[in-house]
């Protein structure tokens, strides 16, 4: 099942100037169950997509909250030159049909 299929909410933001974080927040206990049980598969996934290494992800379920956030480096520090982001608020999107 594909993550925007399971997901009430996926979104990013910074997580300071030189990170980035991605919220997936799951409708239901089974559901997080789901996706905490696949994070290897989860951080493979987001390391492909954003082309860092497994070790520059790291992924933390939250289950409180229902949520997983994903926490990597961001490719420009926020506000540099070049950064088309500043709010990272548009870097969610290859997260939108990982598998899992």
């Amino acid at each position: 099942m594909r993550l925007h299929s399971m997901a009430k909410v996926i979104r990013s933001k910074n997580a300071g100037p030189c990170l980035l974080t991605l919220d997936i927040m799951l409708p239901d206990a089974a559901t997080f169950a789901h996706v905490v049980a696949r994070v290897g598969s989860l951080r493979a996934q987001v390391a492909q997509r954003y082309r860092l290494s497994e070790n520059q992800v790291t992924v933390l379920p939250y289950e409180p909250a229902l949520a997983v956030k994903v926490t990597l480096p961001r490719e420009i520090v926020s506000g540099d030159v070049g950064d088309r982001d500043v709010y990272g608020a548009q870097q969610h999107v290859p997260l939108l049909d990982i598998e899992l």
